[in-house]
């Protein structure tokens, strides 16, 4: 399969952004390669945005190079995850907890982001890109392609905003006014509200950019960022107002969607005969981790990052055979 198109797509998920980055990093240790080298395509959808942008940002001394390593972009989260997921006390007053306002104010993500990728432009990624967001303005799904920002001013934008976009959370974080190249704006949200699995939306991109490949052309590796599916029961949903479904709702969208978009891409490899080019990981979640998204603890990161060695473990075959060593 030396010859495939080699597609990476990691999901959304907040801070559970370290499960995927923890089985990366695995992966480089034991098969012998370099994410930013090996795969010709990395799509991702909010942390999976972030992700994504980490693994291709170019070096400041060499820019055909990476800036950061594998463990480097997993220490993002360690390095920055309680200043993001921080709320300083003035702000929970005001917002009365995240009600009347988001729940954590920009500051703290928007510093780490510019912090990371200071004024790296989409076009100057190392690879080509499918990063999901959603135009609230003009209600529909917003790409960053970082093949057709090398072409078009209108498709560039600064790494740092297409971070910032693809992770504005509803509720989470105030959604993302944004400038591309051209000074066109735009307001965008989290693109987990549509496709928090972006593995779909990759394969239909590698056949728009690569002479209408199909599943037999290329392999797709699906990462997500573990689950916990919590139950909601009749006596408590059915006197809910407002207030009350919106975080169930989002909760409920996030993961149907990832759901679908597993259930169809799998359907399609099968049918073209190549099942084996397909492979998604993703797993429950243990009891000593947290699943929400923003529960940033050191306790919980930990938690996290030995969730994603145990599904590297427990998996290293399936990889092993899907990476072809």
């Amino acid at each position: 399969m030396s010859d495939l198109i080699k597609v990476l797509s990691i999901d959304g998920g907040g801070i559970r952004g370290i499960v995927p980055g923890t089985i990366l990093v695995e992966a480089e240790k034991a098969f012998g390669f370099k994410v930013w080298d090996y795969f010709d395509m990395i799509a991702g959808t909010s942390t999976g945005g972030i992700l994504s942008c980490a693994y291709l940002c170019p070096g400041d001394n060499d820019p055909s190079k990476p800036k950061f390593t594998s463990e480097e972009v997993v220490g993002l989260y360690f390095e920055r995850g309680d200043e993001i997921f921080d709320i300083p006390i003035f702000h929970k007053i005001r917002s009365v907890g995240g009600i009347a306002d988001e729940k954590y104010p920009d500051d703290g993500i928007e510093d780490a982001l510019h912090d990371y990728f200071g004024n790296v432009w989409l076009k100057d990624l190392l690879k080509p890109t499918v990063i999901t967001s959603y135009d609230i303005k003009n209600r529909k799904g917003h790409f960053f392609y970082q093949h057709e920002a090398k072409k078009d001013a209108a498709y560039n934008f600064r790494i740092k905003d297409v971070s910032r976009a693809t992770s504005a959370a509803p509720t989470y974080f105030e959604c993302a006014r944004i400038r591309n190249e051209k000074d066109d704006r735009f307001v965008l949200i989290d693109g987990g509200v549509f496709v928090n699995n972006p593995a779909l939306a990759a394969y239909a991109e590698v056949r728009e950019q690569f002479d209408k490949a199909t599943a037999k052309d290329m392999k797709i590796l699906s990462l997500g960022t573990g689950f916990s599916k919590k139950k909601y029961y009749y006596s408590q949903a059915k006197d809910w107002g407002m207030a009350q479904w919106v975080q169930p709702v989002i909760d409920i969208m996030m993961a149907g969607s990832v759901d679908v978009n597993d259930f169809y891409i799998d359907q399609i490899f099968d049918a073209a005969g190549h099942p084996n080019h397909y492979l998604r990981l993703n797993a429950k979640m243990p009891a000593d981790v947290d699943a929400d998204m923003d529960c940033a603890t050191p306790e919980n990161m930990a938690a996290l990052k030995r969730f994603g060695q145990q599904i590297f473990k427990e998996n290293k075959k399936d990889l092993k055979e899907w990476f072809g060593v």
